[in-house]
């Protein structure tokens, strides 16, 4: 099963709205890569809602329930949307500057690529991220990630 991170401003819509909603579209990407990723998302995988701006933080787990359709926001008919189920909260928020400074995630897309608002992940990383998120900041410490 591939995993996703998937990126949204806090203001625009949150982890909260998305599990107030439970089910709602992924709307609004307009870059030709998150697009395509997006394409190919199936039903069941599992993506990060990854806030940004002010978060920079993994905060969520969202599921795909509807695959790539034509987005109703996209005037030019070129860019689609999927719909994701709210599945929970993580533990704690993973924050962009832990996944800079683990060897694992220091080479996925949002380090690399930081503009992407769509991405994959590999199983590695997805689970580098569930056990970063199950860390407390005193074992943070501790281990130095």
């Amino acid at each position: 099963m591939p995993y996703w991170l998937c990126k949204s401003e806090p203001g625009d819509w949150s982890i909260s709205d998305h599990e107030k909603k439970n089910v709602e579209h992924w709307d609004g990407v307009r870059n030709y890569q998150a697009n395509n990723n997006m394409k190919k998302m199936k039903l069941g995988d599992l993506a990060f809602m990854y806030h940004s701006i002010s978060d920079k933080s993994v905060v969520g787990i969202l599921k795909v329930v509807k695959e790539h359709y034509p987005d109703h926001t996209d005037k030019t008919n070129t860019f689609g949307m999927v719909d994701f189920e709210f599945v929970s909260r993580v533990d704690r928020p993973v924050h962009l500057d832990e996944f800079k400074v683990n060897k694992i995630l220091a080479e996925t897309a949002l380090v690399k690529q930081m503009r992407l608002s769509v991405m994959p992940l590999n199983k590695q990383q997805w689970d580098e991220v569930i056990r970063l998120s199950k860390m407390d900041n005193a074992d943070k410490k501790r281990k130095r990630i």
